[in-house]
């Protein structure tokens, strides 16, 4: 029976054990151990100086010793790791080791490389020591236990392509058909080998087993020009009809790669109509152009579509047809062969008709569409032909914020890259782009009001919060910029108008509740995009915003989480200007207004030397009467038409 006695019995035991492993001679023994394991040759047997320290604990001593981990792993991992099989055998049988305890496994591939938590079993059947791997199965080391990401030892030694290890595991009962968390399979992982696929499909692999994007084996070798593994797969049943959740079956998949080879062998294995197989290959003569800047390879596969479509004598049309757009210069699709040789004759012309065939085939909100349309945006605005990329990143921004909230973090790294390219065109245009700000601006309005209300429910996620704030800094700038690019009266009484609007929307920043009077006059309002490189000069504090929302109604009493008002913000020596707080307080600020702290505005002011605001001439008798009232030992009463007036000078 559990009693208190027992506790404190084991609560000593706890505190005895605690005090053993820390002494001189555990700790030297077990830094023994871990030098001999990690240093030893992968055949050498530990020294016997060493067996014989080890030997001389007691087996529950030994155990503990052996659990004990460095940098996450425990002996029996590292052993595995380096495959020194009589380590592990000695660790397994003399030392009584845990063979499920999980140890640290960085898995380095080209081109990735990625952290798991696992057990020593799966430890080795990735590092391919086969040897090792049958010690710990013959020792009763789970042969199915998975990973963190709920990938098996199978699995993963399919994607390293062990082919020896998936054998080994299988004949001992591994389970091939287990996915992992993202639903892969065995055979999934295993379309770089065709040997691989062969074996697992002899003993039952589901050849049409998809993941959670829907895409089956055929897929993932389309993806990587997997000619072989395609014939296989395909010859074994592989359905090429089913569609990834992108909506992309194995033709659109192989024009969207690329993949010719693939593409004719389906071609010849399939049976498609002209208009399915002529779309097949005018979208992979836009990939060839777009993603390989193959010219020549382009135009062949169009010049095959546009034959296609004239076989027949009657021409197969286009569908659905398209309405011209300002970003696509109002282009229109070619139709005959002589169209296409005219086109042949113009570079940007070429792409254009890229980014119509990809419009067109996929639908505009297919993800690949909206990333050749940023893609192709990058690229004029690498030429400094900003206003070619402003139409077409404005378009990607339309679709995205149509599919997609603003908190996705791909629809808000394009309001980003928009807005630092607004900014890094000014003064590079002809005209400024007045009306493209203020059309991106009302894309930002619009959304965000309804972003801002998925964030109050708990708990909120740090990411989508981080997503939220970085667009309402993005609309901040893009208000500054409005205010600059405004160049007549009519402009400016629309700018106007907007601002009442967004001040009307109480817009605040996620984590730090933030007003737009408060970004305005910070200078840590910024915005970064890796389409553009460094971030983009600071605009920030603002004078002319910051006076532009005060005048369409902005709160200048209104306060963040640290009840700090936008004078608190203004007032810091890394954002102060004189200007900038003479427009606070013409616009009703109060200096002798507290924070969470107790701090007012007027004592932070005094840490500016160079300040040349006289802090007597805003502070009246009613503020003085206020903070008295706050520092009387009993509060005494308060009319209620005061009552608000005084809680402001509360902190």
């Amino acid at each position: 029976m559990w009693d208190e006695e027992t506790e404190t019995e084991c609560v000593n035991d706890i505190v005895r054990l605690t005090a053993w492993k820390a002494s001189d001679t555990y700790g030297a023994l077990y830094n023994d151990l871990m030098q001999e394991v990690k240093h030893s040759a992968p055949g050498a047997r530990l020294s016997a100086r060493l067996r014989t320290a080890l030997e001389r604990l007691s087996p529950d001593d030994r155990r503990l010793l052996c659990s004990r981990t460095r940098d996450g792993c425990a002996p029996l991992f590292i052993a595995c790791r380096r495959g020194n099989l009589e380590a592990v055998e000695y660790l397994v049988h003399v030392c009584n080791a845990d063979l499920e305890q999980r140890g640290v496994y960085e898995v380095r591939v080209p081109d990735e490389r990625s952290v798991h938590c696992v057990t020593a079993l799966w430890c080795a059947a990735v590092a391919g020591h086969l040897p090792v791997l049958r010690a710990l199965a013959d020792a009763g080391a789970k042969l199915d236990a998975g990973s963190d990401s709920g990938s098996t030892p199978v699995r993963s030694a399919c994607f390293m392509t062990h082919l020896d290890i998936v054998k080994f595991l299988v004949e001992r009962g591994a389970d091939i058909h287990r996915p992992n968390h993202n639903g892969g399979t065995c055979l999934i992982n295993s379309v770089q080998s065709l040997r691989l696929c062969t074996y697992l499909i002899d003993h039952g692999a589901e050849v049409d087993a998809t993941d959670m994007q829907h895409k089956t084996a055929l897929h993932y070798a389309i993806q990587e020009h997997r000619l072989e593994t395609a014939r296989l797969l395909l010859a074994r049943g592989a359905d090429p009809r089913l569609t990834s959740r992108a909506g992309d079956d194995a033709l659109r998949t192989a024009a969207l790669k690329g993949a010719s080879q693939v593409m004719a062998l389906l071609a010849a294995r399939v049976r498609y109509g002209p208009s399915r197989l002529a779309d097949a290959y005018e979208l992979l003569g836009a990939t060839q152009l777009d993603e390989f800047n193959d010219v020549s390879a382009c135009l062949a596969a169009w010049r095959r579509a546009t034959a296609l479509r004239h076989a027949t004598g009657q021409y197969v049309p286009k569908v659905p047809e398209q309405e011209p757009r300002k970003a696509l210069l109002y282009m229109r699709e070619w139709r005959t062969m002589a169209e296409l040789e005219a086109c042949a004759a113009d570079a940007d012309t070429l792409r254009i008709q890229a980014l119509l065939v990809c419009c067109r085939v996929l639908g505009k909100e297919h993800k690949e569409h909206v990333f050749r349309l940023m893609y192709r945006g990058a690229s004029y605005a690498d030429s400094f032909r900003y206003q070619r990329c402003i139409d077409l990143w404005t378009w990607a921004l339309e679709i995205r914020l149509e599919k997609d909230s603003i908190l996705y973090p791909d629809t808000c790294h394009t309001a980003c890259a928009l807005t630092r390219l607004l900014l890094d065109a000014r003064g590079a245009l002809p005209a400024q782009p007045h009306e493209d700000v203020v059309h991106i601006a009302e894309l930002l309005m619009n959304a965000l009001p309804e972003a801002r209300e998925w964030l109050v429910p708990r708990p909120v996620f740090k990411k989508q919060a981080d997503t939220f704030d970085r667009a309402l800094r993005c609309l901040a700038h893009l208000l500054h910029l409005m205010l600059d690019t405004a160049s007549t009266d009519e402009e400016r009484a629309h700018v106007h108008r907007r601002m009442r609007r967004v001040v009307e929307l109480q817009l605040r920043s996620a984590h730090t509740c933030d007003t737009l009077l408060h970004l305005s006059v910070s200078r840590l309002t910024v915005i970064r995009s890796s389409y553009c490189g460094e971030e983009a000069g600071a605009l920030f504090p603002s004078v002319s915003l910051a006076k532009a929302l005060l005048a369409a109604g902005a709160d200048p009493l209104r306060r963040n989480a640290a009840r700090c008002t936008a004078l608190h913000v203004a007032v810091l020596p890394y954002n102060f200007s004189s200007a900038l707080v003479e427009a606070l307080l013409a616009g009703g600020a109060h200096l002798d207004q507290p924070n969470k702290f107790g701090d007012s505005a007027r004592e932070l002011l005094a840490l500016n030397a160079h300040s040349a605001v006289r802090p007597l001439r805003h502070v009246t008798l009613q503020c003085l009467a206020a903070a008295a009232l706050r520092r009387a030992p009993a509060a005494p009463a308060v009319p209620a038409h005061l009552v608000h007036f005084v809680d402001l000078h509360r902190p």
